[in-house]
């Protein structure tokens, strides 16, 4: 009995908007459609502003770390293939590049100390 209930008043509703859009489109068109250009930049307005800040979780900061890991990955690729042809045809390192240290970015590891060494008490059939 609710279900029917609530299903009249939602479709009575949504007749009454059919009809109240009807008529404003037949009374003034160009204003319907600047009313509705209007309501879907806003629409679309708000989406993206809350796509951008609901989006600062942990999904971007594995993406941004995903893209960091690759662009050394292809890094060190190309300083190994491009190793024994570089050092041949450019002859001596200049001072400068000797000079650069580069940093690593720490690795958030932790060891863990355990009872490596003691074994388990297992019954032996």
């Amino acid at each position: 009995m609710k279900n029917r209930t609530s299903v009249l008043i939602i479709g009575g509703l949504v007749i009454l908007a059919l009809i109240g859009l009807v008529g404003s489109f037949t009374s003034n068109p160009a204003g319907f459609i600047q009313k509705i250009a209007i309501m879907a930049l806003i629409g679309f307005a708000i989406f993206f502003l809350v796509r951008k800040f609901s989006n600062s979780g942990p999904q971007k900061k594995e993406q941004r770390a995903f893209l960091k890991a690759a662009r050394q990955s292809k890094k060190r690729l190309q300083h190994k293939s491009g190793d024994s042809n570089t050092k041949s045809s450019l002859g001596p390192i200049s001072p400068l590049k000797k000079n650069k240290t580069k940093r690593k970015s720490p690795a958030h590891l932790t060891v863990i100390e355990g009872k490596k060494g003691k074994k388990k008490n297992r019954a032996s059939l």
